[in-house]
């Protein structure tokens, strides 16, 4: 089904004769992220020049602004706290985060703005962006909590914002008020089950003469009681995501916000959809701003994208909202953003200068954000907290 002709396959056919058939979430784990091999350590990642694909941040500015416009409306609601730690999680390259500063926000003073990307070649991207900082001049130093409330926790000291870092992973303290992430949890492993006529089965992957396969075998109780509690009536031969890794890492992420909130954009369905579609229609893969091939194929040349199950995250935390990003973006000033762009244009058409050409920029960059054929069609989960 997949060449083992490439580096990266010939490492997972040397795994799979050691310890046996791969689970699913393995091989997308090494696929992805794998040093030196993996597709995040080799290729662009996002973007118009050289990207594999295009994200919301990547089409322009617009969705930046609009975001700035969001953290200073949850930085009101939260009281306007000083510092106002934002973790973006699963940052790339940097360019949502370049694109929330040049938006001017209102809480620019008060922001403790967090990168967070395990790829040490988009971490290394971000310099060329932003003006970095230590993590320790950013998240420290910590001063202990004030009061006699028993809730009161450490806290940072104040200093003049906005600052910015860079981090691997998640930060270790319970000091932040927003988690974002855009288009991350559809890039976190997940394992790949199939309603047999017995049962449930886990898809894994081994190799058979020079070629990577499909092994199915039965699933554990565990992921097969779990399967049967997310789908009532599952057809045969229906197959569905397990995704632990992305209830992990929310778990993770609402443990870091006393108080504000965890946002996720991301394409979504319910696990019983999913397992009513072709898996390859919701296990996606990218290549060259195109649609790549089987995710058995090209390991580490094409990115491997899966929809996020989100009655599964349910399971850890109930959304408190689920919108579409267009609601998302109208709800956020969206529609003011593109007047004041139409207006500039219209004030300028005659004889056009860069202020008047970006306007006229930011009216196509709208339609494409909201197009329900396309980025209008990803989803933003909100979980508020405290």
């Amino acid at each position: 089904m997949g060449t083992a002709g490439s580096p990266l396959a010939a490492r997972v056919v040397e795994r799979i004769h050691r310890l046996g058939p791969l689970s699913f979430s393995g091989l997308i784990e090494l696929a992805l992220y794998e040093p030196e091999l993996g597709f995040y350590e080799t290729a662009e990642g996002a973007g118009r020049r050289g990207g594999d694909f295009l994200t919301s941040p990547e089409v322009g500015a617009l969705f930046g602004a609009v975001l700035a416009r969001a953290l200073d409306a949850w930085w009101e609601g939260l009281g306007r706290p000083d510092p106002y730690v934002v973790v973006e999680a699963g940052a790339g390259r940097g360019a949502l985060a370049r694109d929330v500063l040049a938006a001017d926000p209102a809480c620019a003073p008060a922001l403790r703005y967090v990168l967070v990307e395990r790829s040490e070649r988009q971490r290394a991207r971000q310099a060329e962006l932003l003006p970095l900082e230590l993590p320790s001049l950013v998240l420290g130093p910590v001063e202990p909590g004030e009061g006699t409330d028993d809730d009161a926790g450490p806290r940072l000291a104040k200093a003049k914002g906005p600052l910015l870092t860079a981090l691997a992973g998640l930060p270790a303290e319970p000091i932040v008020s927003v988690v974002l992430a855009n288009e991350l949890l559809d890039n976190i492993a997940f394992d790949l089950l199939e309603r047999g006529d017995t049962g449930w089965y886990e898809v894994r992957v081994g190799e058979h003469l020079g070629e990577l396969t499909e092994v199915p075998v039965p699933a554990r109780d565990d992921m097969a009681e779990q399967a049967d509690r997310l789908v009532a009536d599952p057809p045969s031969g229906g197959r569905i995501p397990v995704e632990s890794g992305a209830r992990s890492w929310l778990r993770d992420a609402l443990e870091l916000v006393p108080r504000g909130r965890v946002v996720a954009v991301d394409y979504l369905d319910t696990t019983p959809s999913l397992a009513r579609r072709p898996w390859t229609d919701w296990v996606r893969t990218y290549r060259g701003h195109g649609r790549g091939s089987h995710p058995l194929e090209h390991l580490g040349e094409q990115d491997v994208t899966c929809e996020v199950a989100w009655d599964q995250l349910a399971q850890t935390r109930s959304p408190t909202l689920v919108r579409s990003q267009a609601d998302f973006l109208y709800a956020h000033g969206l529609t003011e953003l593109v007047e004041e762009a139409r207006q500039r244009w219209r004030e300028g058409a005659s004889r056009p200068d860069l202020g008047a050409l970006a306007a006229r920029s930011r009216v196509t960059e709208a339609k494409g954000l909201v197009d329900p054929a396309g980025l209008g069609a990803f989803g933003v989960l909100e979980w508020e907290v405290g």
